[in-house]
C-alpha cells in the first residue's frame, strides 16, 4: 500500500490542485493512504476534511522579510515544524511527499529530504514561491502550470510543463463535446436566454471593484451588441440594483462548471485558476490583471494572449471607453471569437491532473530499493 503525504495550501489556488491530485490518486488506488499537511489558518482546514481526507496541521510560519523578533524565532520554529513532519513521515511510513507550495510545504520538503523520502512538486504560479524554490533543490521531479516559469529541479533539471490539476467537474467539462452538451442545463440554471451569447464576468471580490463598476456602466452597450451578461459581482450592492432583462448579477457562483458551459466569452482577473481553466475549456477571454502584487497575473495571461486566445487590459485602463474601443469589437466579431476559442484551447492542458500524478509516480520510482 502506497502512503502519500500531500503538503501545502493556504489559498484556493493551492488547495484545489492538491485535492484534484488526491482524488486521482484515490480513484486509481483506493487502498492508498493519503494524508494532507497544512495549517489551521489556510483554506485547507475546511476543504480537505470536507472532501474526506485526513488533515494534519503544523504552525503557520511566514518567511521573515526583515529583521524582527519573529525573524529571530523563525529558525527554531521552522526546525520544530520539520521535526513534526518527520514524525508524521515515520509514523505513516510515507513513500513520497507531494507539495504545491504554501506555508506547510517548506517544512515538508526539508523533512522529506532528511528522511530519505522522494519529493514531487507542482508550482501553479508564474513566479515561484519561496517554498517551492527551496523544495526544488532536493528533487528533479518538478512540474509547472505555465510554460516559462523560472524553476528548475535538482541538478538544474528543467521543470516539466504539466498544466494545472483541474477540479473534477472542470476536467469533465474539458472532454470533447462536454461543454456543448451541458449548455442547455447551464442556461436554464442561470435563467439565461438560449438565443443570446453569454459574457461571463468574474472576479467580483473587493479586488475587482474596477471590473464591477465598468461592467455596470457598460451594460447597455454590451447588451445592445446582442449579448447577455452573467456577472459574479462578489455581492457588489449596485449590481443588484441594476435592472435589465439581459443583465444577470449574482453574488457568487458555486457551479462554475455550469457558468463555463454557458459562457461564449469571459472577462475577469487573470489568476492561475481562471486562466488555465478557461484555456483548458477553450473559452475566449478578456483579462484585467489584478494590479497589486508582483505582476504575476499579467504573466499568467502571457501565453494565452500570445496565442491569440485572449487580450489583456490594464486595470487602470479598464473603463467604459475601453469597453467600447476594445471589448465590443471582440464581441461583435463572432468568427473572430471562434478563432480565439481555438487559440485558447491550443494552449490549454485538460489532463494536468494525470501529468502531475505521473510526476509523483516518477518520484516514487526513484526511491532506493
Amino acid at each position: 500500500m502506497t502512503s502519500v503525504l500531500l503538503a501545502g495550501g493556504g489559498t484556493a489556488g493551492h488547495v484545489n490542485p492538491l485535492l484534484a491530485v488526491a482524488d486521482r490518486l484515490r480513484s486509481r488506488d483506493p487502498g492508498a493512504e493519503i494524508v494532507v499537511l497544512g495549517t489551521r489558518e489556510g483554506l485547507e482546514s475546511r476543504l480537505v476534511p470536507a472532501r474526506g481526507y485526513e488533515l494534519v496541521t503544523i504552525a503557520k510560519l511566514p518567511f521573515p522579510r526583515r529583521l524582527s523578533p519573529a525573524a529571530v524565532r523563525f529558525p527554531f520554529r521552522f526546525r520544530r515544524a520539520v521535526n513534526e513532519v518527520r514524525a508524521v513521515i515515520r509514523e505513516r511510513r510515507v513513500d513520497v511527499v507531494f507539495g504545491v507550495g504554501g506555508y506547510a510545504a517548506a517544512p515538508a520538503y526539508v523533512a522529506a529530504r532528511r528522511s530519505g523520502v522522494p519529493i514531487a512538486i507542482h508550482e501553479a504560479n508564474s513566479i515561484p514561491g519561496w517554498a517551492n524554490r527551496l523544495g526544488a533543490r532536493s528533487t528533479a521531479h518538478v512540474g509547472v502550470a505555465f510554460r516559462g516559469t523560472p524553476l528548475t529541479g535538482r541538478g538544474s533539471v528543467p521543470a516539466v510543463h504539466v498544466g494545472l490539476p483541474l477540479r473534477p467537474e472542470i476536467e469533465a467539462l474539458a472532454r470533447p463535446g462536454a461543454r456543448a452538451a451541458a449548455r442547455a442545463e447551464a442556461l436554464a440554471f442561470f435563467g439565461l436566454d438560449p438565443a443570446r451569447p453569454v459574457l461571463l464576468v468574474t472576479g467580483g471580490s473587493s479586488g475587482a471593484k474596477r471590473i464591477n463598476e465598468t461592467i455596470l456602466a457598460s451594460v447597455d452597450a454590451i447588451t445592445a451588441a446582442g449579448w447577455q451578461i452573467l456577472h459574479a459581482s462578489g455581492g457588489f450592492r449596485e449590481a443588484t440594483e441594476h435592472p435589465h432583462a439581459d443583465y444577470h448579477p449574482v453574488a457568487y457562483i458555486d457551479r462554475m462548471d455550469l457558468a463555463f458551459a454557458a459562457a461564449d466569452c469571459s472577462l475577469g482577473r487573470s489568476g492561475t485558476g481562471t486562466v488555465l481553466e478557461t484555456a483548458a475549456l477553450g473559452i475566449p477571454a478578456v483579462f484585467v490583471p489584478y494590479p497589486v502584487g508582483n505582476g504575476e497575473q499579467a504573466l499568467n495571461a502571457r501565453e494565452a494572449v500570445g496565442a491569440g486566445g485572449a487580450v489583456v487590459v490594464d486595470d487602470a485602463e479598464f473603463t467604459p471607453g475601453t469597453v467600447d474601443e476594445r471589448v465590443l469589437p471582440i464581441l461583435r466579431d463572432r468568427d473572430g471569437l471562434t478563432r480565439m476559442a481555438a487559440a485558447m484551447a491550443s494552449v490549454g492542458v485538460p489532463d494536468g491532473t494525470d501529468r502531475t500524478v505521473a510526476l509523483i509516480d516518477a518520484a516514487l520510482a526513484s526511491r532506493p530499493r
